[in-house]
């Protein structure tokens, strides 16, 4: 039987264009592919661990693949995925998310940036590698990625990455970098809806959300057409009371036609108190979406929450921030490697563990491995 077949999460990877010339493929791409997504899954983070655990398993692999030449080295592993093609490997990658057929209706997708900080090259003077995700955090899966340079190039990356996207009723969140008029254009056309930050990069529309708020708090928030929302919660000895309030767009607004679909204005006020300090802060926004303050709490809140349930995991638990793998496009294909893991393991319901639990078990156990790839995850 056919390993995409068996396992859904590799059918997507069967007609991935193979860079390299016949005569010098020893080993099968689609083969490679399987041994490194298992490893990764498995505990892998270097091409080396690839090469290890994949001969470690090689009885286990033979099951399923013919490897009739063994197991690549860890340098045939790392040069071969320098050669692929990024954006056609992502749009196999979109392959499997279209087949899960997930419901992305009312479902938040935070959009944010990380920088693999060890895969900077001085010798050949190339920058760390910095990617750009889309997160479906309440579903705990990665959407896609596009790579850029910095930080400073995210603006024209977002929209390339909306591209690759299918969002149909999504909930979009971004950072106030992203507030731009051509990204949530984008967004709609995508069939989406947003909430984006408005800082000072957006002066006039900064300042027009801020007055608006100055002026329903002089009022106390009373107009009917207000929505207000207090939590407050304990973390660590950590006291953080936030208050969410949001209100129609004004028809008064300078230029509210120009941001499209724009429907509602929102506020959050936030202050955080330990044992060494306080601090306050306030952040506005502007949504397409209706002024329902606490469906804008919730999507708020899932977008705070990218850092912990992916970056965070990313560098604990992949040792994502630790990779020296540097050379042509393996950086960012080993990321995506990472990501796909991540889905996997955290939408994996067959092993009661955490991720690092998981990747252990299914180091160990290639029965448990052969049942997270069975997964309705997978």
């Amino acid at each position: 039987m056919k390993i995409g077949n068996l396992f859904v999460i590799f059918s997507s990877f069967e007609e991935l264009t193979d860079p390299r010339v016949d005569r010098t493929r020893k080993h099968n791409l689609f083969d490679m592919i399987v041994l490194t997504l298992c490893s990764a899954i498995g505990g892998a983070e270097h091409w080396t661990d690839v090469e290890r655990f994949s001969k470690g398993k090689i009885e286990w692999f033979r099951k399923f693949l013919k490897l009739e030449n063994g197991i690549p080295s860890h340098d045939t592993f790392g040069r071969v995925f320098a050669l692929l093609d990024t954006e056609e490997f992502l749009r196999c990658l979109q392959k499997w998310v279209d087949a899960l057929q997930l419901s992305l209706a009312g479902q938040g997708v935070a959009i944010d940036g990380k920088t693999l900080r060890r895969s900077f090259d001085s010798a050949t003077g190339k920058k760390a590698l910095h990617v750009v995700n889309a997160w479906a955090g309440d579903l705990h899966i990665s959407l896609g990625q596009v790579a850029v340079d910095g930080k400073s190039n995210e603006i024209t990356a977002v929209p390339k990455l909306l591209d690759l996207l299918t969002l149909d009723g999504a909930v979009v969140t971004l950072d106030a970098m992203h507030c731009q008029k051509k990204t949530v254009a984008k967004i709609r056309e995508k069939r989406a809806d947003y909430i984006v930050s408005v800082k000072d990069n957006q002066q006039t529309l900064h300042e027009a959300v801020r007055d608006e708020f100055i002026k329903h708090g002089e009022n106390n928030y009373q107009a009917r057409s207000v929505r207000r929302h207090v939590s407050k919660e304990t973390n660590r000895g950590r006291l953080e009371h936030r208050e969410y309030v949001v209100a129609p767009v004004p028809k008064s607004l300078k230029d509210r036609a120009a941001w499209k679909d724009l429907r509602s204005i929102g506020m959050v006020y936030r202050h955080r108190k330990d044992k060494a300090k306080e601090s306050d802060a306030v952040t506005f926004f502007i949504s397409s979406l209706e002024p329902k303050v606490r469906t804008f709490a919730k999507h708020l809140r899932g977008h705070w929450r990218v850092e912990n349930s992916l970056h965070w995991t990313l560098d604990v638990t992949f040792s994502e921030d630790a990779s020296r793998i540097r050379k042509g496009a393996a950086p960012e294909i080993a990321s995506i490697f990472r990501r796909l893991a991540l889905s996997i393991l955290k939408r994996d319901t067959t092993v009661k563990d955490n991720v690092r639990g998981k990747r252990l078990q299914a180091g160990w156990n290639s029965a448990i491995l052969e049942d997270i790839l069975r997964g309705k995850a997978a």
